[in-house]
Order: structure tokens, then sequence, then C-alpha cells
């Protein structure tokens, strides 16, 4: 189910995409791509296939990765993780911990959706791997499985390695994949915030508070610039939206939502085809 998604976006010619007076954004950077959730259709299309690194959107694989072998019975959602030297010492944004402390698979979930924690991106490739150049080897595998042409993955976090590229339609193919394979786990991509170690851990996906936005994940490294996929819904029509390379948060999620406002309406009604 999850590959024919590739192949339904795929199929879509720049010829079939529904354009309007949306402008791009102005960065050298800007990628972006809007896909009606219920078809595959491709509704707007700017640079989607152009190269982009994917900072923080990079941790969307890592958790498919998580949430498959969570259902695999790979990885229970109450095991403590352990936390490496390696893992602890990676750059923010992060939770913060020491060499030897654990995490639970859940928070863990949590930690990446909502904080986009590095050190538990490392944490989770290290359990699932072996080690991150491993696990991210094997992020760039699944990702072929699943349609994503022009990926590949060097870390489980998405911090800067110039060979960890992807693209908006990627990204896209991603986004769609998360919510059809696991829908049972999707609710996770919605929270603003959690509870861990009695401590409230607030995230920053301001899109979140928007009218009919359940998620998915922001990112942002300097080479990169500005990063969101994000789903919508409203009345039975679903949309994705992947922008990249917005030079600030708040321009990135002003045209996230004219695209939303724009492209939403025009997207077909669960089970009423195209």
């Amino acid at each position: 189910m999850v590959f024919v998604i590739g192949l339904m976006l795929a199929a879509c010619s720049t010829s079939s995409v529904m354009q309007t007076a949306v402008a791009p954004l102005p960065s050298e950077k800007y990628a972006a791509i809007v896909v009606d959730a219920n078809t595959g259709r491709v509704l707007f299309d700017q640079n989607a296939n152009d190269a982009r690194y994917p900072a923080s959107l990079t941790k969307m694989m890592t958790l498919y990765m998580l949430f498959e072998a969570i259902d695999a019975g790979q990885i229970g959602l109450e095991e403590q993780i352990p936390v490496s030297a390696y893992a602890a010492g990676r750059p923010p944004s992060k939770l913060g911990f020491r060499a030897g402390q654990t995490i639970d698979t859940r928070s863990a979930v949590l930690a990446l959706c909502v904080r986009s924690a590095n050190d538990v991106a490392s944490v989770v490739a290290e359990r699932l791997g072996g080690s991150e150049a491993q696990f991210a080897a094997m992020m760039t595998a699944k990702g072929r499985q699943l349609g994503m042409r022009s990926t590949t993955f060097r870390n489980a976090s998405g911090l800067p390695d110039d060979a960890q590229r992807t693209t908006a339609y990627d990204m896209a193919v991603l986004s769609l994949a998360l919510r059809k394979r696991f829908p049972h786990h999707y609710h996770y991509f919605s929270n603003r915030d959690f509870t861990f170690a009695g401590k409230l851990v607030r995230g920053h996906n301001d899109l979140l508070s928007k009218p009919g936005v359940d998620g998915l994940k922001t990112g942002y490294i300097r080479a990169s610039g500005f990063n969101v996929a994000t789903s919508a819904g409203l009345g039975g029509k679903r949309i994705v939206v992947v922008v990249m390379g917005g030079d600030t948060a708040k321009s990135r999620n002003a045209h996230v939502e004219e695209l939303i406002e724009t492209y939403l309406p025009r997207a077909s009604v669960a089970g009423a085809g195209s």
C-alpha cells in the first residue's frame, strides 16, 4: 500500500498540477509540494524534485522505523533504552541526557515528534541499528522501498551532513506513508508538549494550532533553511504540504497557511475519488 503512494505521486506530471497565484518564497533554497492525501494527486509543485537538506524532517523516517519495530514486537513501548556517551553528546535540540541514563520508548517517540531531540534520535538509531551509521543505511533502504527515490540518510536526526539529501517530493511520500501505515501511531505528531521526568517539554510547531492541522514535523539547519511537513484536513478532504527553505519560521508558516487555504478546498473527499 505504501509503495503505491509513491507510484501515484510519480504518475502526476507537472502539466497536470493545478498551479495558482500562490507565490513561492523568495529563497534559493525554496521547494514545495502539496498533495491530495486521498488520491496522491499533486496540487502544487515548485522545485519539488530538486535536492535539498532535510534537517529534522529526517526524524520522520526515524519514527517510521521505530513504529515499524514497535508493531513487529522488536521493541516495547515501556522498554528503557540506554543512552550512550555518543548519543548524550549530540548537539541541541536535545533532552540533555547523561551517558548511562535511559528513556522509555513511548517518551522517545514524543521527544522526536515534539522536541525534535537529537540525542534521542541517536538513542533510537543505536537501539535499532547497532550504530547510527548502520541505522542511516537502513533508513535509506526503507526510503527506497517507499518510493523515496532521491533521498540519502547519513544520520537519524538531520544534523548537518553534506551527503544527507532529499526532495520535497520524497518528504511528501514519507508523510503520506506515515499516516497510511501507522494510523494508530499518527496521533503522536499532533502533540505540542509532553511530560518527561516530571518536566513539561514544549515543542515549536506553531502550525499545530491552526484549524485542520494535525501534524507532522518541522526542521532547520543553516544549510536547509526552515522546513516543514504538514498534514491538514477538513470535511473528509486532506492534503499534505511540504515547504523547504524558508528564511524564517514565521514566513514558512505563513506560506504553508496560504497553501492550505488555497488547496484544501480543491482536494477530493475521502472515498469520492477525484
